[in-house]
């Protein structure tokens, strides 16, 4: 069923208001997506009627406050079809759970000599934690590269995997490509040989129906604020086996079961990995938004952000000098591009002063600007409350850094 946008954009405040005297246009959801109404309340209404630590307290706020974030829980779950409510556990975000796992997984498995796989691709918070524990570890990094189409090949990936290879991390989506990975088949291809894989799900989970049971993946990491929810929320996914087997990853109060003075015993999953006071009022905040999310129907949602995308790619196909970076068919909703030989940096500032809000620079992905051989890109990142007629304000924008740099 077609989602209704205008609709979609009343729930959504800030997308009325102005920026230099003109509408805003708001082309930076892969950085951060707005949050609609129903999640500003969920925050407003927790501080107004709830606000309380949880888990800790018999008297009646703390026990309405703990089962709501445990019912965040059940959600979460549910909205990507993990197995068990204890895969779920709550961080502040995609890079912490990416963190997480990588120390964790680190100091459990990995020996001198062994090797963990990425692709060029990925985010410096799915690259950076896996080069530095690979330094500590005495392990190797390997780096599977893409063809012109910024799209991974199977074949490279799979003469890359050997004896020595403990586990393979990767993106479901390029933040800065676009590109959407075969990941299942990825999977399959690790799983053959007893080989865990990771997904950093941050620009997958806000695109795409996200099954982690059919991807078949060991874990997911993704953020909250990527998918209308608040900032300093996300979600580590992590099979039951795993997670039983890491070590905990912060101490302190909640993630103990009993202190000792010459020892300590760890709580039960998912509380093991969830140390101190949490982000209780963000929990509600994401709650909401995945409600939000599944009202909407996430099939709806791809389908409405792949027309914009072919929109898009179309419309500014037609300007003489537009290189784009990511063609592959099988792309989320983002474009990434540069002008001629005009600097990101430059056809960025002129794009903000028309009222539109593009990324521009190396999207925290540096080794893949470094294989691209370029500074960085222009990246236009759609959601479903944008329109076509946003994109034509765009296509002017890119014309008008065009002239003025010609």
């Amino acid at each position: 069923m077609p989602i209704d946008v205008p609709a979609i954009r009343r729930d959504f405040p800030i997308l009325n208001r102005t920026v230099y005297n003109r509408p805003l246009v708001y082309f930076d959801n892969a950085a951060s997506t707005q949050k609609p109404r129903q999640v500003i309340d969920a925050i407003t209404g927790y501080y107004e009627n709830d606000n309380c630590n949880i888990h800790r307290g018999v008297h009646y706020l703390s026990v309405a406050a703990t089962e709501a974030y445990e019912e965040t829980r059940k959600e979460v779950r549910a909205f990507i079809n993990a197995e068990k409510v204890q895969e779920i556990i709550f961080t502040k975000g995609a890079t912490e759970s990416l963190n997480l796992v990588a120390s964790t997984f680190g100091r459990r498995y990995i020996q001198p000599g062994d090797e963990v796989i990425v692709s060029i691709m990925e985010h410096h918070s799915n690259f950076v934690p896996w080069q530095v524990m690979c330094i500590e570890r005495g392990a190797t990094l390997r780096i599977a590269g893409i063809n012109d189409r910024g799209e991974l090949d199977l074949t490279e990936i799979g003469s890359m995997i050997n004896e020595k290879t403990r586990l393979i991390a990767l993106a479901h989506v390029s933040n800065v490509l676009g590109t959407i990975n075969p990941v299942k088949e990825i999977i399959a291809l690790a799983h053959r040989h007893d080989i865990p894989v990771l997904l950093d799900g941050a620009q997958g989970v806000s695109h795409l129906p996200v099954d982690v049971q059919d991807l078949g993946c060991d874990f997911y990491c993704f953020s909250g604020h990527k998918m209308y929810a608040p900032m300093g929320t996300g979600i580590l996914y992590g099979r039951e086996k795993y997670l039983e087997e890491l070590p905990p990853y912060q101490l302190g109060g909640e993630m103990i079961r009993d202190v000792f003075v010459d020892h300590t015993t760890f709580n039960d999953l998912p509380y093991k990995f969830e140390a101190g006071t949490p982000n209780v009022e963000g929990v509600m905040g994401l709650r909401a938004a995945v409600k939000y999310l599944d009202v909407l129907g996430m099939e709806n949602i791809a389908a409405y952000e792949e027309q914009l995308l072919e929109y898009a790619t179309a419309r500014l196909s037609e300007i003489d000098g537009v290189r784009f970076f990511g063609t592959s068919p099988q792309k989320a909703s983002l474009v990434s591009f540069l002008i001629g030989g005009i600097h990101p940096y430059d056809a960025g500032m002129v794009i903000d002063k028309m009222g539109i809000a593009v990324r521009t620079g190396h999207h925290c992905a540096m080794p893949l600007m470094d294989f691209l051989k370029i500074p960085g890109t222009i990246r236009a990142s759609f959601s479903f409350y944008n329109t076509t007629g946003e994109i034509d304000q765009l296509v002017a924008a890119v014309l008008k850094v065009r002239e003025m740099f010609s």
